[in-house]
């Protein structure tokens, strides 16, 4: 079994390797600590932004001050809201591509069981978003600097990071519903359309309060974005995020496993 795992993981690897989507993944991602920064830039100076062209005279900047508090309050929701849909690209693109591809029939024809090609998918698209976050936080730190803004501390750092790679982890719990659907779909659109579906739905069920009952609604809430996570987000919001990557884990195992290929 060690042996199959090793040699799928290998493929998958050679095949993220490969792909140009992982380096326009991190492009997008990379972005958001650049607008960050820009925010800072705009909130230090508004008029000085006026006079270089960064905003019009009509903008209105609203909220907000330029500080790293407020910073690292940008990347954490952008990781949350982003992450959502970045790392549902990356996992809809290592599933999907198969059949886009035509490459399924051939790829199930090989010596290696089905739960172990399941596997090392999942396992090379949970590294690579963790390594993205990671990176994307690094970033974030040299941005931060380079503008200058004042409030810097230690600990604010680690209490960021923890906001970020909680995040991250809760929205790659929550991947395998995009891998299911990209394989029950054959194809890259229906995951596309869940994805879009569940933001949405995500949102609204925050506006309405409902948003710890949602599983998709659990990273955005654990960013703080809607307000401090410990008034909004109970136990039982992790509970149901954890019983939901379950059943999405187990639904595209299964369907692996058991699919009529050949059609």
């Amino acid at each position: 079994m060690m042996k199959n795992f090793s040699a799928a993981l290998w493929a998958e690897t050679l095949k993220v390797r490969r792909s140009k989507v992982m380096l326009f993944t991190s492009i997008g991602f990379f972005i958001l600590p650049l607008v960050g920064g820009l925010f800072m830039i705009i909130l230090k100076d508004p008029e000085a932004a006026k006079s270089m062209g960064l905003i019009s005279t009509k903008a209105q900047i609203v909220g907000g001050s330029a500080d790293w508090p407020s910073f690292f309050s940008m990347i954490t929701q952008g990781t949350a809201i982003a992450g959502a849909f970045i790392f549902a690209i990356v996992t809809i693109w290592s599933f999907g591509r198969e059949f886009s591809d035509r490459t399924v029939k051939e790829l199930l024809a090989l010596p290696t069981s089905r739960e172990a090609m399941v596997t090392a998918k999942f396992t090379v698209v949970a590294a690579w978003t963790l390594v993205l976050t990671l990176a994307m936080f690094v970033v974030s730190l040299i941005v931060g600097a380079l503008v200058n803004i004042p409030d810097f501390s230690s600990e604010l750092i680690g209490n960021s990071f923890i906001d970020v790679l909680g995040s991250t982890l809760l929205n790659i719990l929550l991947l395998p519903y995009a891998a299911l659907l990209a394989s029950t779909g054959r194809g890259y659109m229906p995951p596309f359309g869940f994805t879009l579906l569940t933001v949405a739905l995500a949102q609204i069920a925050i506006v309405t309060g409902w948003g710890d009952w949602f599983p998709w609604a659990v990273p955005g809430l654990f960013s703080g974005a809607a307000g401090p996570r410990a008034e909004l987000l109970g136990l039982h919001g992790y509970v149901i995020v954890v019983i939901a990557s379950i059943i999405g884990l187990g639904a595209t195992f299964y369907w692996w496993r058991t699919a009529d290929q050949t059609k």
